[in-house]
């Protein structure tokens, strides 16, 4: 850990453009920095400097340009950057934030807005993201990918996404598509509001994740396409799965949907006490809960707890009391 007059030398470095390196500091740090942070050049020395414990705090201002951590934190010392939602993430394409194999960091209060995606994890067990704004971008808002594990993303505001027109803006996304190698598992989406104009499934959980659970959210589907097949708020593809008191309005067919995109998977998930609103709906399936995946071996539970409005029904398979 740095001492804080080490820390004052980085980031002054940060703002005349000199390089930063740690591995040339003698110092021994007692206590955890809270590293205040005013400018883009800061932000990324920062997010270099940063071991466990510490909290980049941002002031109110736009950051332009893309940032990316590395550094794991611990479970017992976690990373911490935070701001309001007046701190903002500006990227002109690329990744706004990229938590790069970076473990057991939380992203609280910020704006991450303007890229190709917004937030992304690879590879980065335990981060937590709370309370942000994700908005305006050209795909995703949220990415939890290469195995990031036992992430949480709750309490946050996404909405304007899949600008570049390919149906791809999904609010939160989990997994990687036509893989099972990305175990990207324990995902919990709680709380957050998502929409409108999120331009791919508001939620989707992809084939080869376990035990994500989608818990509390409020979901405008407005946004829409129906291109790669995005046509309700959520989509699960992945396995044991629970989907519990969200609410959906605005979607052009189905609310919730599984689909077995690979043999085995598409199983195990739960709905129970979600309120769909299916008025002005138009396609082909109009239910609340629509299952594609089917089997002996591929279980899903619906519990009459679900209510919907409007649409052709509640489900396609046997309500469970």
């Amino acid at each position: 850990m740095r001492t804080r007059a080490t820390l004052s030398a980085l980031l002054t470095c940060a703002l005349v453009g000199s390089s930063v390196a740690l591995s040339n500091s003698t110092a021994t740090a007692t206590t955890a920095d809270v590293i205040p942070v005013t400018n883009s050049s800061q932000l990324k020395a920062a997010l270099t400097a940063a071991t466990p414990g510490d909290t980049i705090q941002l002031a109110d201002g736009t950051y332009t340009g893309n940032f990316k951590a590395t550094a794991d934190g611990t479970a017992e010392a976690r990373i911490t950057l935070t701001g309001s939602a007046k701190a903002v993430l500006t990227a002109g394409g690329g990744y706004g934030l990229h938590l790069n194999g970076a473990s057991y960091w939380t992203v609280r209060g910020v704006t991450v807005t303007g890229g190709q995606k917004g937030i992304v994890t690879d590879g980065a067990d335990g981060v937590v993201i709370e309370k942000v704004t994700v908005h305006d971008l050209d795909m995703e808002a949220v990415h939890f990918r290469s195995s990031s594990r036992n992430a949480v993303i709750r309490d946050s505001r996404i909405y304007d996404t899949g600008n570049d027109g390919r149906g791809m803006g999904e609010g939160v996304y989990v997994g990687s598509a036509n893989t099972l190698s990305d175990r990207s598992d324990n995902a919990l989406i709680t709380g957050n509001t998502i929409g409108p104009d999120v331009g791919g499934e508001n939620i989707d959980i992809k084939e080869g994740t376990t035990g994500a659970r989608i818990v509390g959210n409020t979901f405008d589907g407005s946004g829409l396409t129906g291109a790669n097949y995005d046509d309700s708020w959520v989509d699960v593809k992945g396995n044991d799965v629970l989907v519990e008191n969200n609410t959906g309005t605005r979607t052009t067919n189905n609310g919730f949907e599984t689909h077995t995109q690979r043999t085995g998977w598409g199983c195990g998930t739960v709905f129970q006490g979600n309120r769909a609103d299916l008025r002005g709906a138009e396609g082909s399936g109009q239910l609340a809960v629509n299952v594609f995946s089917r089997g002996a071996d591929c279980r899903t539970t619906v519990y009459a707890s679900n209510t919907v409005v409007g649409g052709k029904g509640l489900t396609n398979v046997p309500v469970t009391p």
